[in-house]
């Protein structure tokens, strides 16, 4: 086996290993199977890449983008490395070449897309290959509840079982969730010699901001950065196409990039930020994974990132060269709003969603923090020695004042009112606002009604936003967004803690404008996101747009109104005769967690008067199933015959008798009579 130090010098070109490099590359080269967590720009490639020339046979790369294998492997060529590609992109001469190369036993490294894993020709010519070891780049991708799955990716621990080789996997963002995820899909539960090299990216200055008319605060931040490629990451594709015009008017190098754009569009655009200097991509997060541009100077976000592995892995991408870098991300109700939403959106089951809402809880921690964010951002890594000079809550501490009795009065209204609600009940609650809901619940009455005028709205909004991002409360996502209190809530509520808040958040929230109008309010979102999950599904099986199932306003006025049974959905706007019939038990299972059997004849008068008028004869009928006496002989109507009966009309005693019969009139004629004269 050749030596790693020569190959170092020789090959890549440096004189000593970067630090935690040289013991994974020694691990490799022995062909021991091995995950390595290593930060951004901490040299992940070369740990794979050197021990692939140190041992026989060749080393397939598992890779997530063809831009970044492009890359690698040109690079690797101008070394004399004999590294190929096979992918999408490849040309036919290319792919002869590899193959040749491949075949002859030349080749040394070579380079796919875990898509290329599902197709047959292409693992069996891994298993005729020389193949003495798999390397995973990226290996989060294979967490499928993380913020970067592939599907694919799940095919990778079969091929390590296929060919019997090692397996090295690489990634710089897993938390200890994810890294178990990891070993269970990727080497079968096998424990690999693991390498945790830390998080910490020194040369980042990390900075958050509340939004305050945000395109400003975006060109101001790009303004004092001049000249010096950077990316501004943006929530939506629309954002990403305004905000790169508005900095080119403002005298900036800028363009825009997303997954909605030609294929060729996208790699003029990548190979524009490679290439060019001081030039600014605002995109979403379709850009950026396997970037290798060592000079990004920063980084900002415009809207808030889906998590803090999300943020993390953004963020890394500036300053890759060691030089000092700088990040922005901006933060708002709105967006706190989106990322809820698209949790409970989503099709993963309740206690992933209620575990992508503490990660998400976590992020919320990050922006709200009260002392060092470097320490907040790595004690969520697991990291807990932590130095920093380099983040604006050391620039300039915030304010802290005394929240407990705040906080004691928040989890008491939580409490009180059975952990059923959401943040926008319980402040009606706390500030005294006797609305429609407060009334009809009996929440007026509590200890606690009223208890909390001292902040305004958006104020005690601002101390929930805080108390999430300590976790103190939870959205509840078998509850549609109630918030639940934490263990860490208790000792609060029972007097035997205090906490601090951040005032200046909560003195902000008091100037700061409103927000714009949502299509729900805050307390009804939950229950929206979950109804527009119901209807993916459905319109999903059924192979239709998703309003052919019912459109955004009925899903509205659904979530609004709450419908508790069939004959009130029947009255929401949207809701005919077929769709109840189809899709009705379906949505009133998400809004009442069930709904009431009910038969066909009956479903047909629902919502009309009709339907009440049956129900009042079926109650009638059980009462005189045995007679006035309990003591006959059983006797009952159909369901078909009492739907006739409802929509009769009028109490006409001989209409009544020639439905009924001699005998069925004789007990319930009498009965029957009262309840559609009451009716009428």
């Amino acid at each position: 086996m050749t030596g790693a130090a020569p190959l170092l010098s020789d090959v890549f070109g440096f004189d000593a290993f970067r630090p935690g490099q040289q013991e994974i590359v020694e691990a490799v080269a022995a062909g021991r199977n091995v995950l390595a967590i290593m930060p951004t720009g901490g040299g992940k490639s070369l740990c794979f890449q050197l021990p692939a020339l140190m041992r026989e046979g060749v080393t397939v790369v598992i890779s997530p983008l063809i831009a970044l294998m492009r890359d690698q492997v040109r690079a690797l060529q101008e070394t004399g490395v004999a590294a190929g590609a096979l992918t999408s992109g490849n040309t036919s001469d290319e792919n002869d070449a590899v193959y040749e190369a491949l075949t002859s036993g030349r080749l040394k490294l070579l380079y796919m897309a875990p898509e290329r894993l599902g197709s047959a020709s292409a693992a069996g010519m891994l298993r005729r290959a020389n193949v003495t070891g798999i390397a995973v780049d990226e290996a989060h991708c294979v967490s499928q509840w993380g913020h970067d799955f592939r599907p694919d990716y799940l095919r990778i621990g079969a091929l390590r079982r296929a060919l019997d080789v090692p397996l090295f996997a690489f990634t710089a963002t897993a938390d200890a969730e994810t890294r178990a995820e990891i070993v269970e899909k990727l080497f079968g539960g096998e424990t690999p010699q693991s390498f945790l090299r830390g998080f910490d990216r020194p040369n980042i200055h990390l900075a958050f901001a509340a939004k305050d008319r945000p395109r400003a605060q975006i060109l101001d931040f790009a303004g004092q950065r001049r000249g010096q490629s950077g990316i501004v990451y943006c929530g939506t594709r629309a954002k990403t196409e305004t905000l790169a015009k508005a900095l080119r008017d403002e005298g900036h190098e800028a363009l825009h990039y997303h997954g909605g754009m030609e294929a060729d569009d996208r790699r003029r655009a990548e190979a524009r930020f490679q290439q060019e200097d001081g030039l600014i991509v605002v995109a979403t997060v379709a850009f950026g994974m396997g970037i290798d541009k060592p000079d990004i100077r920063w980084v900002a976000h415009a809207d808030l990132p889906k998590s803090i592995e999300a943020y993390y892995q953004e963020i890394g991408r500036a300053g890759r060269d060691g030089a000092p870098a700088e990040t922005l991300t901006l933060y708002g109700p709105d967006d706190i709003r989106l990322r809820r939403a698209q949790i409970d959106e989503g099709i993963a089951p309740p206690e992933r969603r209620s575990a992508d809402h503490a990660r998400l809880n976590a992020l919320l921690g990050l922006a709200e923090a009260q002392t060092c964010r470097r320490a907040s951002l790595l004690g969520y890594f697991g990291e807990t020695d932590v130095t920093c000079d380099r983040c604006d809550l050391c620039d300039n501490p915030p304010e802290l004042f005394d929240a407990t009795t705040a906080v004691r009065k928040a989890l008491s209204a939580a409490l009180r009112t059975e952990e059923r609600f959401g943040s926008g009940h319980l402040i009606d609650v706390l500030t005294g606002n006797a609305t429609d809901k407060v009334a009809r619940h009996g929440h007026g009455d509590l200890p606690t009604f009223g208890v909390g005028q001292e902040y305004s709205r958006s104020q005690w909004q601002a101390i929930f936003r805080q108390m999430m991002g300590l976790d103190l409360l939870r959205p509840d996502a078998e509850r549609h967004g109630a918030l639940a209190m934490t263990d860490d809530a208790l000792p609060l509520l029972r007097g035997e803690a205090t906490i601090a808040l951040r005032k200046d958040t909560v003195r902000a929230a008091a100037a700061r404008r409103p927000a714009a109008n949502a299509m729900v309010s805050d307390e009804d979102a939950p229950l929206l996101s979950a109804l527009k999950a119901k209807r993916r599904a459905l319109a999903e099986a059924a192979r239709v747009p998703a309003y052919i199932i019912f459109t955004d306003r009925t899903l509205i006025e659904m979530a609004e109104t709450r419908p508790g049974n069939i004959d009130e959905m029947a009255r929401i706007g949207g809701v005919g005769a077929k769709k109840l019939e189809s899709y009705g038990d379906a949505f009133l299972e998400v809004i009442a967690g069930e709904a009431a059997h009910m038969h066909p004849s009956r479903r047909k008068l629902a919502g009309r008067e009709a339907g009440g008028v049956y129900d009042r004869l079926l109650e009638a009928q059980a009462r005189l199933a045995r007679g006035e006496m309990g003591t006959d002989k059983p006797l009952s109507c159909s369901a078909s015959l009492l739907a006739r009966l409802a929509r009769l009309g009028s109490p006409d005693p001989d209409a009544v008798t020639r439905l009924l019969g001699e005998k069925r009139a004789e007990r319930f004629g009498p009965a029957f009579l009262d309840v559609l004269r009451e009716a009428g």
